[in-house]
């Protein structure tokens, strides 16, 4: 099985539209969450999700959306989008935002894997270093966990040396590339595929992957997209300007 895997979306129908089109054939797609928030798409990016369908993970944007918990734990920009996105869904979007599952979610045809949005441990929490992710990867059930939340694609293994950060390599700024990790036994991952709407690594492309059962191997991917008409919808929004200009930065 091929399974095509997205995260952090953010209401960048450019972004999610340039992932589609790149990613090749597949089994099944898994969304990690963080639909909206941030863009200014957000009811493109839900129905386009909903036509993908498959398997989705709440995230932490969507439930503040919804109104599933307060907007009072945001940064300000950040609440003032949340907001604002509310404000912008139609109420078939927002209730079925509002239905989407908390994670840790596994498939009955990918045995040993799980896939959440920020930790299997509590799926707000940010594994962003070696640290963050000891506890999840030796705690965990199950020896893969896919995730997102932070934004930067590559991920974290784990065996008898200890916890290991590890990226993609990419050779261009601006080409549409790709980069194999193929998992071996006796090994613990967490892996993230990337932000499709909002990267954070210094790459501005949008990042996903692809997972086949079989081969065991994840194809982390980067393709460009038309981030001046993402930061243009933003800007005809009135939100942050901050928004839109991170997204030329990748940061």
């Amino acid at each position: 099985m091929r399974i095509l895997l997205i995260s952090d979306i953010h209401s960048n129908i450019q972004g999610l539209e340039a992932c589609l089109a790149a990613a090749p054939p597949y089994d099944s797609a898994v969304n990690l969450g963080d639909l909206v928030g941030y863009g200014a798409s957000p009811n493109e990016v839900i129905e386009q999700s909903r036509q993908l369908g498959h398997v989705f993970v709440r995230g932490n944007h969507d439930r503040v959306v919804c109104g599933l918990v307060s907007v009072k734990d945001f940064n300000p920009v950040a609440g003032l989008a949340a907001l604002w996105t509310r404000d912008q869904l139609s109420s078939d979007n927002l209730e079925w935002l509002r239905g989407l599952p908390q994670g840790p979610i596994q498939i009955n045809d990918v045995p040993g894997a799980q896939f959440v949005h920020g930790s299997p441990l509590n799926e707000d929490d940010y594994v962003i270093s070696e640290v963050d992710a000891t506890a999840p990867l030796t705690m965990s059930s199950q020896p893969l966990t896919f995730f997102g939340h932070t934004h930067l694609q590559g991920g974290f293994l784990s065996d008898e040396n200890g916890t290991e950060f590890f990226q993609p390599t990419y050779s261009t700024v601006g080409e549409s590339e790709s980069c194999e990790l193929a998992l071996e036994d006796g090994q613990r991952y967490m892996i993230n595929p990337g932000s499709v709407g909002q990267p954070r690594d210094g790459d501005w492309r949008a990042g996903f992957a692809m997972f086949d059962t079989e081969t065991k191997v994840v194809t982390f991917y980067r393709v460009p997209y038309d981030v001046r008409g993402a930061q243009d919808r933003i800007i005809a929004a009135n939100l942050p300007v901050r928004l839109a200009t991170r997204l030329a930065a990748g940061k």
